[in-house]
């Protein structure tokens, strides 16, 4: 009979295949290298379970703790760690190629504030009917926000055409 599968997490009580371990008892003292018998025993007057956790050193090193309390423990703090973590979405921001002065300011606040919260904004440019055929107008627009968000965003894709858009993408400085 071959070894069975390892579960993630920690060897528990008889799990724990080696010999001796290093103990350190359920108020942390370390009891020093002992064998696996006297290990079980201790944590089983205890009424707590023996957790290897660190496999790795020579001898393992053991402790005598409650396990499920400790499974909680390490749950919480995966989800705190999760709930710290920050996404960056990216904020679209459609304009048109005659878009008016005050409409542009509008615009370049939004992908201000995108920016400095740590997103990234794609600017874009539709064309409808005869617009198509002034394309450097879109472009105009797209290099003007582009100045006007220099300081707080760079350019990750510059201005390119899909179909009847042109689009760019800015990234937050860091």
């Amino acid at each position: 009979m071959g070894p069975q599968p390892r579960s993630s997490g920690p060897r528990v009580n008889d799990a724990i295949t080696a010999r001796e371990v290093r103990l350190i008892g359920p108020d942390g003292q370390n009891h020093g290298i002992v064998d696996i018998g006297t290990a079980r025993k201790m944590a089983e007057e205890a009424g707590l379970d023996l957790v290897e956790i660190a496999p790795q050193s020579s001898p393992p090193v053991c402790k005598v703790m409650d396990f499920g309390k400790y499974k909680y423990e390490q749950q919480k703090k995966a989800a705190a760690a999760r709930k710290k973590q920050k996404t960056q979405d990216v904020k679209e921001l459609k304009m048109r190629p005659t878009i008016d002065d005050h409409d542009f300011d509008t615009k370049m606040k939004a992908a201000e504030r995108f920016l400095t919260n740590g997103d990234k904004v794609k600017l874009t440019i539709r064309f409808r009917g005869r617009e198509l055929s002034h394309q450097e107008l879109g472009r105009d627009v797209l290099e003007r926000a582009q100045a006007r968000l220099d300081a707080l965003g760079k350019v990750e894709s510059g201005p390119k055409m899909e179909g009847r858009q042109m689009t760019m993408v800015l990234a937050p400085v860091k």
